[in-house]
Parts: C-alpha cells; sequence; structure tokens
C-alpha cells in the first residue's frame, strides 16, 4: 500500500491523523503523510508520531520500498502498534527553513540561466548548488539578484505534466547529475512567477513557500572552485 503524500498538496499542514500499515526498527509507514521523504538534496523531515498514550520521535525520514515512506525512529523510541490511529507532527521551524532554502535555489538557478546544475543540498543553515560555470558572478551580484526576486513576491505554483511532455522540452530540467524519477507517467513542475513569463520553471518534488517574499533576506556566503568548470554557490537565511 503506497503512502498518499500529503505535503505534495499541502506543504504547511503541520499535523494530520493517519493510520499506521507497517512498525518495525527500520521504519513506520503511514497510509499518508506530512513528511517528506530524504530526496533530491532535500533532507526528510524530523518531528513525531503520536497516539493514545504514546509517542515516537521522528529522527529521518527515508523512502521506503512500493511507493511507501520510512518513519524512522530515534534510538530506544517506542512502536506505535499496526493499525492504532495516530498524529503526524512536524518540526515546523526546521521545515519551513528548507522551504525557504528551496525556493531560494529555484530562484538562484533564474540566475544563471546557461548552466547546468551538477549537484547541491539543501539544510536549514546552508544550502548550496554546484554549477557548470567556469566564469560565475560575484557573491555581490547574486545576493542582490536573489533579493530583488524575493522582495518581488513572485507566486509559487506548480502542475504536472507527462514524460512525453518532458522529453519534448528537455531544457526544462537543469541538473545534470539527478534526472526527474519516471515510471509514474507524469512529472511534476514548480513554477516560480508568472505562467506566461515565469522567472524558473523546472521539475521538482521537494517542498517550497507559496510566494517569494516568505523566505525573507538571504546572501550568498561563499563561492568557491570545485574543479576546472565547476563552481559551488553557498546560501545563507539572514536572520529567522
Amino acid at each position: 500500500m503506497a503512502t498518499e503524500l500529503v505535503y505534495r498538496e499541502d506543504a504547511y499542514a503541520r499535523e494530520i491523523a493517519a493510520r499506521v500499515i507497517a512498525a518495525a526498527p527500520e521504519g513506520v509507514v503511514l497510509d499518508r503523510t506530512n513528511f517528506y521523504a530524504r530526496a533530491g538534496g532535500q533532507p526528510g523531515d524530523l518531528g513525531a508520531i503520536r497516539w493514545a498514550g504514546g509517542e515516537m520521535a521522528v529522527a529521518d525520514t527515508l523512502k521506503g520500498p512500493d511507493d511507501t515512506v520510512l518513519h524512522v525512529s530515534a534510538p530506544g523510541a517506542a512502536l506505535p502498534a499496526v493499525g492504532a490511529e495516530v498524529t503526524a507532527v512536524l518540526d515546523w521551524p526546521r521545515r519551513h527553513r528548507l522551504m525557504r532554502m528551496h525556493t531560494t535555489l529555484h530562484l538562484l538557478c533564474s540566475l544563471i540561466p546557461d548552466a547546468g546544475v551538477t549537484g547541491g543540498q539543501i539544510g536549514a543553515d546552508k544550502s548550496r548548488l554546484d554549477f557548470d560555470l567556469p566564469d560565475p558572478p560575484t557573491k555581490e551580484a547574486l545576493t542582490e539578484g536573489l533579493n530583488a526576486l524575493i522582495a518581488a513576491n513572485h507566486r509559487v505554483s506548480e502542475r504536472w505534466i507527462s514524460e512525453d511532455e518532458l522529453d519534448a522540452n528537455p531544457g526544462l530540467v537543469r541538473t545534470l547529475s539527478v534526472q526527474p524519477p519516471r515510471g509514474s507517467g507524469r512529472i511534476r513542475l514548480v513554477r516560480i512567477g508568472a505562467e506566461e513569463a515565469p522567472v524558473d520553471l523546472q521539475p521538482c518534488g521537494g517542498t517550497h513557500v507559496r510566494a517569494t517574499g516568505e523566505i525573507g533576506r538571504v546572501e550568498v556566503a561563499k563561492i568557491e572552485n570545485k574543479g576546472r568548470a565547476n563552481r559551488r554557490v553557498s546560501i545563507v537565511l539572514v536572520g529567522e
């Protein structure tokens, strides 16, 4: 039984009701979840699963077999019983920072439009993208560009396309090291800005804020040389 991914429809669902369909040391599987499973450079969510008379701290969230999600318990935590009705509660401050960071990385892509992305990592404190780019813009120019896009408060939305539509528009894929997951017949596109003239449009399965103004001020902390034509751009959120 696949886990319903509630965060795909509502990334702001801080806690939801769910039912336990499996519970083992490697992870608890729910029929539905608001927890993002680690993928695409975005960490798995943390939080808790609560039930009548008990609680399990969630130390990581991973993809499981057959389109399930594994909620990994903290060491020594009690596990809920199979069939139990539970409440899945996110560590919301951490998740929200990850959403702000992830959306900022999309904006960063828009400022370096002609370079492929060779790697990336999203973190609550620092995030980065690696670009196939011998001569990157300066830290100051990227910081200014990012904060201008954030201040414009562009809407963030999504839609689904078929795998055939993606094949017909290969330029939508910016990542050189990771390709969008296939097999379901459809691909999720995340758009920042207006449909007729998006700031950024690319396949993505992660979680994002509703509008760029929610991100707050950011700063490009460092640009590093990671190879002949590979440049790592690291960003941080300024303030809370």
